[in-house]
């Protein structure tokens, strides 16, 4: 049962992050499409935006991980947090050429320490 409770911590936590960043990059689309640029490639402002919000989305995610794990939250977070590094890898491997070196860069390191920094602050 304690690992089905960290299962679904680490899901909530995972969840919150990117119904939030899906929510947040809908509406910044739906609302200002020129302002967010063309599919894959971000204007310079809509990319640090992006990484603000995203960041503030990992640690919101990692915040309700270490609430919802009953037992040991930064162990919880620290999984998390390698999840969404591995994550961030990924989409940074899948999207070479579509977006810039140092958006994904940035993007691979915000993450994984937006999630940290909530265990670390909560």
């Amino acid at each position: 049962m304690v690992v089905l409770h960290a299962f679904l911590a680490l899901l909530a936590g995972f969840a919150t992050m990117g119904i939030l960043v899906m929510l947040i990059t809908a509406l910044i689309t739906q609302m200002a499409p020129e302002w967010a640029g063309a599919e894959g490639k971000p204007r310079p402002t809509y990319a640090f935006v992006n990484l603000g919000y995203s960041f503030l989305s990992a640690a919101a995610g990692g915040y309700v991980t270490a609430w919802l794990s009953a037992a040991n939250p930064l162990i919880h977070v620290l999984v998390l947090g390698i999840v969404v590094l591995a994550m961030a890898a990924l989409s940074a491997l899948q999207s070479r050429g579509m977006q810039p070196v140092w958006y994904a860069l940035t993007l691979l390191a915000l993450m994984p320490i937006g999630v940290l920094a909530a265990a670390w602050c909560g």
